[in-house]
């Protein structure tokens, strides 16, 4: 009995011990340009947000190049560009584009519907993106959306920060 008691706490101990390095978060060396192609892709890339003083994440995004702000949103379906930002990155759409109707917390608006190239924030990268363009008044700030969140691994809010993994 008092064997099987020793191996217990052995195996508590090992168990705690592992958990602990479990969440640790793992930085992976550069893989030389030469040796990239032979080298299964990199994953378990993340990236962890802080809340802002109004509890929102806010991340900012190289798209077409450019760098454009977004607010986390995991209640927008789709990521939104407001019709400046949208500009900048190349997506200009007309106004017999404006075909989606939104409903925002102002009321109902017309949206453009789009698909962006590439969205990248931090070491994230999700292609083919689809998007809705909004016109500058219907929108203070772009909105980084399920269209993009739910392509990921997992996202995850816990002690005021967000981590977004792929």
């Amino acid at each position: 009995m008092r064997n099987i008691l020793i191996i217990a706490a052995f195996v508590l101990v090992i168990g705690g011990a592992l958990a602990r390095f479990a969440d640790q978060k793992v930085e992976m060396p550069a893989v030389p340009a030469a040796r990239a192609a032979v080298q299964p892709a990199v994953s378990g890339r993340s990236l962890t947000l802080a809340a802002d003083r109004g509890g929102h994440f806010k991340a900012d995004a190289r798209i077409a190049g450019r760098s454009i702000d977004f607010l986390v949103d995991t209640g927008a379906s789709l990521v939104i560009v407001r019709e400046s930002d949208a500009a900048k990155i190349g997506i200009r759409p007309m106004r017999s584009d404006y075909t989606a109707t939104v409903s925002t917390a102002n009321g109902k608006i017309k949206a453009a519907p789009a698909r962006i190239d590439r969205v990248e924030i931090g070491g994230l990268r999700v292609d083919d993106v689809p998007a809705l363009v909004l016109p500058d008044a219907a929108l203070s700030q772009n909105l980084l959306g399920m269209s993009f969140l739910s392509r990921l691994k997992r996202y995850e809010y816990a002690n005021g920060r967000m981590v977004l993994e792929q």
